[in-house]
């Protein structure tokens, strides 16, 4: 049996996004316990050149939105990248995991060979369905997700790898 380009996106991306979630939310208790200030935590890189964790945070949603949106021929949503505090970053995160529950398998089914195009900056890339999600969406929505999930562990929340797998 083959695996449908739905089942290898948006219920993946929908999974990490209740981890990553789950983890702003564990770091939002704690930096109110403590009464650390929270913008120390969305300022926060781990190298200068590097997004800081807020950019990270909106990084991963942007990646799972937008690459959802161009396998099934829709518009993405957009998001001002404004986020000033945790409950704003998780407020993005449950936004985003609500516009891919909107998106049904028979819109991305079959995607594999479509052509799309993402428009970045400075230049615009064409790729296959296929070469979009396995060489750029799911890779970089790792990576993002990853460095958060790293980013707050860091920082002393004590999350491990069951909350950045959205384990129930």
């Amino acid at each position: 049996m083959a695996i449908s380009m739905y089942q290898v996106s948006v219920p993946i991306f929908v999974r990490h996004l209740n981890g990553l979630a789950g983890c702003l939310k564990k770091a939002q208790a704690i930096y109110a316990e403590k009464k650390y200030d929270e913008s120390t935590l969305l300022s926060y890189r781990f190298y200068p050149d590097m997004f800081s964790f807020t950019r990270q945070v909106q990084a991963a949603t942007d990646h799972a939105k937008n690459c959802a949106a161009l396998l099934a021929g829709l518009e993405a949503p957009s998001y001002e990248d404004n986020e000033k505090s945790l409950a704003e970053l998780i407020a993005r995160v449950e936004k985003t995991m609500a516009y891919l529950n909107t998106i049904k398998p028979e819109q991305l089914d079959g995607s594999e060979q479509k052509a799309v195009t993402v428009k970045m900056r400075d230049r615009e890339l064409n790729l296959k369905g296929l070469e979009l999600l396995l060489n750029r969406s799911m890779p970089n929505f790792y990576f993002h997700t990853t460095t958060a999930y790293d980013i707050i562990r860091h920082n002393g929340v004590e999350i491990g790898k069951r909350d950045f797998m959205g384990a129930s």
